[in-house]
């Protein structure tokens, strides 16, 4: 006998809709390539006769076209369908990393073709960063939205996790051209996934006044709100030095304190499997605080640093890695459904894009800096300045009141309203959202 339909159980949760099982899907098997070839590039600078300084040429090619095209790319994401710069972007990238694992596997790359094959990457990455974000965003429901996000950074940070150690152990055995193809693959079937995303849910794009107007009403957007522009300042500060902290003390710190590399490895480690752990936490908890509780959570970010000043030994960095990492993964989670809850879906990708622009541009500076201000203050001196900036930083950006009184809200936002009200002046009940 059939059962009845209303006591079916559904195939998946109400939250976990077509676009949201695709686009996972899809994070996954680009993490699970990604992180790998993130290692394999630098060992094939290196098998190809390069150095430290040409790794971190190679390096710096994915990241400078990368800040230059993000404003860029969110505004494209916002004229045209998300989807189609997705998979645009994927195409991309899996051209490019094809190419460098071509010049590997045949023979002995250049060091300017490796730079330019990366660059291009980094290209891509900045036209898909914010499109993905803006179709995430725009697929979920707004009762169900902070679920959705974490199960999607769980899945996103697992893959990464098994990828890096996945990456590394290939890499080794097939060497770094292999690996480089896998992730080319990857890329291929990604933007197969994503080609399926449904935009139905997407209103009509109203005709623009061309690509400047659209960064302007971008920046009005992104200026209007002070818990939004107080934020990513304050990332932008705490990403350069924690990223310092990790490029460049890390590893000095295990050479010299450690016994090498393997224990820095398996810290790192510990810090990823941290963000799984506090992407499932946020499955189930739901703050009304959005910002309030997630930048509280942001104060761990100075423990790896001034654990790696003691420095602490290889068990207690694991520890602390595993925490910081689970407590930043609270704010990631809060951070994107305050995101969701407050921003015009047509809007979102170049809010995005700001967002990432000021949250990695010093990353380079900073790590450029690293070597410089250990000479000048010791390295010791130089990871406890970089945990105190931590804490000043998101010390400063509790004074914003609208980080301590935006709540969370299930009432959506259907269209463009312009820049939020200040949510002190109303801290008794949800400010309006998107969702």
């Amino acid at each position: 006998m059939t059962e009845p339909a209303a006591s079916r159980r559904p195939l998946r949760p109400v939250w976990a809709g077509r676009n949201h099982g695709l686009l996972t899907a899809a994070a996954v098997v680009t993490n699970l390539g990604g992180n790998g070839a993130l290692i394999a590039a630098a060992f094939a600078v290196l098998d190809a006769g390069g150095d430290g300084g040409d790794v971190g040429l190679v390096a710096a090619s994915r990241t400078v076209p990368l800040v230059v095209f993000l404003l860029i790319g969110g505004a494209v994401a916002d004229r045209l369908p998300r989807h189609r710069v997705m998979v645009a972007a994927n195409a991309l990238n899996c051209l490019s990393q094809g190419a460098f694992a071509l010049l590997v596997l045949t023979g002995h790359p250049q060091l300017w073709q490796m730079m330019l094959l990366t660059a291009l990457g980094g290209t891509g990455q900045a036209f898909f960063g914010p499109a993905a974000e803006g179709m995430l965003m725009s697929s979920v429901q707004g009762e169900h939205a902070s679920r959705a996000f974490a199960v999607f950074r769980m899945a996103m940070q697992g893959a990464g996790l098994g990828g890096a150690a996945l990456g590394g152990a290939m890499v080794a055995v097939v060497g770094p051209g292999w690996v480089l193809a896998a992730d080319a693959a990857a890329f291929a079937v990604a933007g197969s996934l994503r080609a399926f995303l449904d935009v139905s849910h997407v209103p009509p794009r109203a005709p623009g006044g061309g690509m400047a107007a659209d960064l302007r009403e971008g920046w009005r957007e992104f200026t209007g709100r002070p818990w939004l522009w107080g934020v990513v300042v304050q990332f932008s500060i705490a990403n350069a030095v924690v990223g310092a902290a990790d490029a460049v003390y890390g590893p000095l710190v295990a050479r010299d304190d450690l016994g090498g590399a393997g224990p820095w490895g398996l810290a790192l480690a510990f810090f990823g499997a941290g963000t799984v752990g506090g992407a499932l936490l946020m499955t189930r908890w739901k703050p009304r605080r959005l910002l309030l509780a997630g930048t509280l959570c942001v104060f761990p970010m100075a423990l790896p640093s001034a654990a790696l000043a003691v420095p602490v030994p290889v068990g207690v960095l694991c520890a602390v890695m595993l925490f910081s990492g689970a407590l930043v993964e609270v704010f990631g989670v809060s951070w994107m459904t305050a995101l969701h809850q407050e921003i015009p879906e047509d809007k979102l990708s170049r809010v995005s894009a700001y967002d990432w622009f000021g949250s990695i541009a010093l990353v380079p500076v900073a790590t450029a800096l690293a070597g410089p201000a250990e000479e000048a203050f010791g390295r010791t001196a130089s990871l406890w300045g970089c945990s105190v900036l931590v804490v000043v930083v998101t010390a400063a950006v509790l004074c914003v009141p609208d980080v301590r009184n935006l709540r969370r809200t299930t009432r959506p936002v259907l269209e463009s309203t312009g820049p939020a009200k200040d949510a002190s002046a109303d801290a008794e009940r949800p400010v309006g959202g998107l969702g």
